[in-house]
């Protein structure tokens, strides 16, 4: 059983920036970040794999780097130039090999609030 904590949340105006934490307490093949906004189902934003280096959706490609700390086991997503229709609760998830880069989550954060006003 992997555990995930996430931190980094918060509150800031179109145009802001703020940086999203995900501490592992194991290894795990694959993490990523995935959002949901009041009212809407929740989507992926951003994973890493092992075997492959960040992908991004495309509503926030350019705008957001994710990046990790095998050390510490620790995922981080800068979010840059953010815009009201980014704010949701983000929640870190890890899982598992199912194929090349092809990831089963299996654990999931309690999510961080990030509210983004115009």
């Amino acid at each position: 059983q992997v555990q995930l904590v996430e931190s980094g949340g918060g509150s800031v105006q179109a145009g802001g920036s703020l940086r999203l934490s995900c501490r592992a307490s194991g290894n795990t093949y694959c993490m990523g970040w995935f959002r949901q906004a009041a009212g809407k189902q929740r989507e992926w934003v951003s994973d890493i794999s092992t075997d492959t280096s960040a992908t991004y959706a495309g509503s926030v490609k350019g705008r957001f780097t994710l990046s990790q700390d095998n050390a510490k086991n620790t995922l981080y997503l800068q979010m840059n130039n953010l815009q009201p229709e980014d704010t949701a609760m983000y929640y870190c998830a890890a899982g598992r090999r199912v194929g090349y880069g092809t990831c089963a989550y299996e654990y999931w954060g309690q999510g961080t609030q990030v509210t983004v006003s115009s």
